[in-house]
């Protein structure tokens, strides 16, 4: 028990990373929360710092989400593979809520898609076929968040893996949740949308 908290604790930390943030004051020496929509997540990072530096927070928050799920396994413990989901959602409140950004991060799309890639591989790939399908058709990668994160959940059906389909659920949930501004923005015509597909 001693060994889960702990790993759960580090996963907390790998998603509490803010790497948009630390990107874009070490290399365009830019705070990206006082700019855009303010927030730390790719998309942000995307919008204030360009698309290679967005790319490249993209993977870092993916990356996190995925060595935090895979943290069982690194440390070899030995626990039911359902395991791997605990230390991945300790990643992903760890990015919504980071120690190291006074508690105030991204929306966890990217960390959450993370923690699916460790755990089921299949899941991510038509996750991300469907977001790129959406957002290459709307422009809008709040909305095309929200379609992958809705479509995650429908097609996690099939795993019959019901824990997996309750945390998929949940994390859909909490990334529409955090979308709530952007829906609004969606219905203004006020959404920015994206310039570069």
């Amino acid at each position: 028990m001693e060994m889960i908290i702990l790993l759960c604790l580090i996963a907390y930390i790998l998603g509490s990373i803010p790497s948009g943030l630390w990107i874009g004051k070490i290399f365009y020496k830019k705070d990206i929360r006082d700019f855009g929509s303010g927030n730390l997540g790719a998309t942000n990072s995307f919008r204030v710092l360009g698309v290679k530096p967005g790319i490249v927070v993209t993977l870092m928050d993916i990356l996190k989400g995925t060595a935090a799920t895979l943290l069982p396994f690194f440390f070899q413990l030995d626990v039911n593979h359902h395991f791997w989901l605990l230390t991945g959602i300790f990643a992903i409140i760890g990015h919504s809520f980071p120690v190291f950004a006074k508690f105030k991060g991204g929306k966890a799309v990217a960390t959450s898609a993370g923690v699916i890639l460790a755990y089921a591989p299949w899941l991510f790939l038509a996750a991300l076929i469907i977001f790129a399908l959406s957002l290459k058709i709307s422009k809008y990668v709040s909305l095309s968040s929200m379609v992958a994160a809705a479509s995650a959940l429908v097609i996690s059906l099939f795993f019959q893996d019901w824990i997996l389909v309750s945390i998929i659920a949940a994390i859909a949930v909490f990334i529409i949740y955090r979308h709530i501004p952007n829906i609004k923005r969606i219905k203004k015509g006020e959404e920015p949308k994206i310039s570069w597909m």
